[in-house]
């Protein structure tokens, strides 16, 4: 059959041309679309019936050009209505949108074009945000997905590169509950672990949410697991464990299976230095199935001697991230409070739990390419594995908080000609597992002192983003850098956000997995 592209309410010589094919008749089985507001003044809902074996996708912009593309769904296997979510558009904008159909036999059909004026967001919800392009430098395209905990309103936050806010999600904080993370996830949906903010003690306050939220883009919840769920299963499964908070991380897993980040309390007695009984705080990693069983458990009070603790104990190993290995299957655990990242035999769900090695000061590996114990990293948030090996000989990118970093026997921080006592930097750390060498490949100039939070990436063009969650300097900044990691580094692209901190910010391709924009 001859290829060909049908214009809803077009000619009808050209609909007669192609053999009757037009609006809703049995030549396509396509009818018109149908374009509506949701709950999210940024996203519409467009609606098209389809015939089996067909696939859609929609075109959108703020002219008939478009310009912009959703992700292509198939129609139900016997055919019927396709709902999309349009999202990515600038608030009290007029935006048209058209649904392109390509059928099984290959023909395209096109919709005709619809208009959609997206409302207005609070201003509660709109952060302070500047960006800056260097001259004659091109960033990595893409949408920023911002993870904002400075406790407001603004929460879940997208925004274009020039800093407009396209999507939002107020998830309606007590204050006492912070959004870590908030991640993109396959499916176009965005999965959310809503924890406690850490108290004055080290430990986590009490909080009005303590889940695990999985949400559409329309901001609607498809599914909700709280710390209750997870107690209630563990103690059905066998699992003799109690615990507090789900917090900084949880990882899907191709599997379909989710690793949660939780702590737990262990009540010790005289430890060195502290006489009398002493409640620790110590994370566990709990491995959930499709139907959010536990089904495997790691806890640090099983693997790590408790005595060793150089910073803030009793919250003793203060995780914030979790990696997945698919060459090995095994987990890497990023512990703040020790000053390592751990790899842990995990090997799907059938390994012992045993830690493989530490990263880091005092670790299984030497340090090569930098000062030891200076360019270790200290306090560290969000690292990623770059390029594709994730096991034997691979590369993390790691932001280096720099709490507590340690200096040379006769090296006096902050003095002339030495280096400050506190500060940040991003890395690119060269891992070889079986030689034992951690070789710094680029370890960004020290810029300022980021006191908590972050994450480093490196991205498909080669560059460097990473995040300084809370500027010391300036404690109402967060400021993200996209930089080329030379050995004289380059400033390629830069966000500042007043009034907020920023606990990770990601550089996503669109608002649509697999889709660039």
């Amino acid at each position: 059959m001859r290829k060909a592209i049908l214009l809803y309410g077009g000619l009808s010589a050209l609909i007669a041309l192609l053999g009757g094919c037009g609006i809703g008749s049995a030549g396509t089985g396509v009818s018109a679309g149908r374009v509506s507001p949701t709950r999210n003044p940024q996203v519409a809902l467009y609606s098209i019936s389809e015939p089996a074996g067909a696939s859609v996708h929609i075109a959108f912009g703020q002219t008939t050009a478009y310009g912009l593309t959703t992700w292509t769904q198939p129609a139900p296997a016997d055919g019927g209505v396709v709902n999309m979510y349009v999202a990515g558009m600038l608030q009290n904008t007029t935006y048209h949108m058209q649904a392109v159909t390509q059928l099984a036999d290959g023909t395209q059909v096109t919709d005709a074009d619809h208009t959609f004026k997206t409302g207005s967001i609070k201003a509660a919800l709109l952060p302070q945000i500047s960006t800056t392009i260097m001259p004659g430098m091109a960033p990595q395209p893409g949408l920023e997905l911002l993870d904002l905990v400075n406790p407001n309103e603004r929460q879940a936050i997208v925004t274009d590169l020039a800093g407009n806010v396209v999507w939002t999600y107020p998830y309606g904080n007590s204050g006492a509950d912070l959004p870590e993370p908030v991640e993109q996830l396959a499916d176009g949906n965005f999965l959310i672990a809503l924890s406690p903010q850490v108290s004055t003690n080290g430990l986590f306050a009490k909080a009005a949410i303590n889940d695990i939220r999985e949400v559409n883009l329309e901001g609607l919840t498809v599914h909700e697991f709280s710390i209750d769920d997870l107690n209630y299963r563990l103690a059905k499964n066998g699992f003799n464990l109690n615990v507090y908070t789900m917090h900084h991380d949880v990882l899907p897993l191709p599997s379909g299976h989710v690793i949660v980040l939780a702590n737990t309390l262990k009540l010790f007695n005289n430890l060195p230095g502290y006489p009398g009984q002493l409640n620790v705080l110590g994370d566990v990693l709990i491995d959930l199935d499709q139907n959010w069983e536990p089904v495997w458990v790691w806890n640090s009070f099983d693997h790590l001697d408790v005595n060793r603790h150089p910073m803030n104990f009793p919250d003793w190993t203060h995780s914030n991230a979790v990696l997945y290995s698919p060459d090995d299957g095994n987990l890497l655990l990023s512990m703040r409070h020790q000053n390592w990242i751990l790899k842990i035999d995990y090997e799907d769900g059938r390994g012992s739990g045993n830690v493989l090695w530490r990263l880091g000061k005092d670790g299984d590996f030497k340090l090569q390419g930098g000062v030891d114990p200076t360019d270790w990293f200290y306090a560290q948030h969000g690292p990623h594995f770059s390029g594709p090996s994730t096991a034997g000989n691979f590369t993390l990118a790691i932001f280096n908080n720099g709490n507590d970093r340690q200096f040379p026997a006769g090296v006096t921080c902050g003095a002339t000609g030495a280096p400050p006592c506190t500060y940040s930097t991003a890395m690119l750390v060269q891992i070889d597992e079986a030689a034992k060498t951690a070789t710094i490949q680029f370890n960004d100039d020290p810029i300022g002192y980021s006191v908590f939070g972050g994450n480093a990436e490196q991205l498909a063009n080669g560059d460097l983003e990473f995040d300084m969650c809370d500027i010391s300097q300036d404690p109402d900044l967060a400021v993200v850098y996209e930089v080329m990691p030379l050995s004289q580094p380059q400033l390629v692209w830069q966000m500042n956000i007043q009034n907020d901190w920023a606990y990770r910010a990601f550089r996503i391709p669109s608002m649509y997995p697999g889709v660039q924009w």
